[in-house]
């Protein structure tokens, strides 16, 4: 989930891919579906969210529409899609586009800000908000209007080897409200008896400062400019997590692949704190089936803390050859169908924050591998508690300089000198 800021070279290769793919050939056959049957999406993760996605379409040929057909376009990664908005927003040709893109939640306002004309609002489009998470479609809601349909869940948990925590003397309960020095406290247990670390985070993107503070209701912007060096709680949750470092409570691998391969299925570790994606990551190490478990975040003062970290939408662009379809296909699917959503979860693992969902069979049964929780209605039910707090589309360069600041206090750095740093580093960014 890295940003990657693509060269000239890179977009000019990904004009003339679009170009290869968007051929006269192919636009005339995009302008023969008009008020047809067919639509085509672009997204990525054969894996997740195409399962997800090819889900949502066999639904809605099955129940709707016999001869609808939906083309999906596999890219290698978010950074494709990005891509291909970018190059068409240049060029101020939007006409090798699909119908509709899957897009990371905390970069749309930006690209909607940037290129205006490549999107279709929702407008009037025939599904109840009040039924998802309010956290999650306010990434996707831009002046007031409704731009994208949510697919997957971003929740925070916190999932715990229950098995390593008894030998220390404590259960999921005594981590479940608990505040940060409590969690601390047990860390340092679970550490001395086991020679595990209670939680992990790969340095070089470090999530944690960013899911602890939205625990609190805090965010890293106010009123559109970094909130760093002024923001206690910003600064308390560094020092805790410096500290928990310090303590061997906190493993930071140096790198994404040494977080989920090392620490997390390598068995450093007896607790791991992300976005609910990351639970297949936990669930490869077949071994510890039965020994997991999840629940809700500490906080700072005590009590049950929630965020959310990580997630995609689908937006319609302006290349759409068929909007009514492509509004009516999205709102019986992703919009308020539990088959749709029943379907994403068995084949792709995707969790949604459509609060119905969680009421279904599929949903409420007890899974093996975390000692037979019934974890999705969970997770469902938590994201309905996750407070909404101020985005920025520099939400990742923040991140990436408040872990970097987090590293050099560990090395020695004095706190508010690196934060400060990070600020300033942030403020250029942004033109500040």
């Amino acid at each position: 989930m890295k940003r990657k800021w693509l060269s000239i070279l890179l977009v000019g290769a990904m004009t003339l891919s679009l170009a290869a793919c968007g051929s006269s050939d192919s636009k005339d056959e995009k302008k023969s579906e008009e008020g047809g049957h067919k639509l085509s999406i672009m997204a990525w993760d054969p894996a997740f969210n195409i399962p997800a996605i090819q889900a949502a379409a066999d639904d809605y040929k099955e129940n709707v529409d016999s001869e609808f057909e939906l083309e999906i376009l596999e890219q290698g990664g978010s950074e494709d899609v990005e891509t291909a908005i970018t190059t068409a927003g240049s060029a101020g040709d939007y006409s090798n586009l699909p119908d509709i893109v899957l897009f990371q939640d905390h970069y749309i306002h930006r690209y909607v800000a940037d290129y205006p004309d490549a999107w279709t609002s929702l407008g009037d489009i025939d599904i109840n908000w009040d039924d998802f998470a309010a956290e999650k479609i306010d990434y996707s809601t831009i002046d007031g209007e409704h731009y994208g349909v949510p697919v997957d869940n971003g929740t925070v948990v916190c999932a715990y080897r229950t098995d390593l925590l008894e030998q220390a003397g404590y259960t999921i309960d005594d981590l479940t409200g608990c505040t940060w020095d409590k969690f601390m406290e047990v860390g340092k247990a679970v550490k001395e008896k086991t020679g595990k670390a209670l939680l992990c985070m790969n340095s070089d993107g470090n999530d944690l400062p960013y899911m602890m503070m939205q625990a609190e209701g805090v965010s890293q912007f106010k009123d559109g400019k970094p909130y760093i060096t002024e923001n206690e709680t910003l600064v308390t949750i560094v020092e805790k997590l410096v500290e928990m470092a310090k303590e061997g409570i906190l493993l930071m691998p140096n790198s994404w692949s040494d977080y989920t391969d090392k620490a997390i299925q390598g068995d450093q570790v007896a607790g791991v704190m992300n976005g609910n994606w990351i639970l297949p990551t936990i669930e490869k190490v077949e071994a510890n089936s039965g020994k997991w478990e999840i629940t809700t975040m500490p906080t700072l003062e005590g009590g049950e803390g929630y965020a959310s970290n990580g997630g995609s939408s689908l937006y319609i662009t302006s290349n759409c050859g068929n909007v009514d379809l492509a509004k009516d296909f999205l709102a019986y699917t992703f919009g308020g169908s539990t088959t749709t959503y029943d379907n994403a979860l068995r084949d792709g693992g995707v969790i949604s924050t459509y609060a119905p969902a969680g009421e279904t069979e599929v949903y409420n049964e007890g899974v093996e591998f975390f000692n037979n929780q019934p974890i999705y209605a969970d997770i469902v039910e938590m994201g309905t508690h996750v407070q909404k707090v101020e985005q920025s589309d520099f939400h990742y360069a923040a991140r990436d300089y408040v872990g970097s600041a987090i590293v050099k206090i560990i090395n020695g750095t004095d706190t508010m000198d690196a934060l400060k740093e990070a600020e300033d580093q942030l403020n250029f960014d942004m033109g500040n």
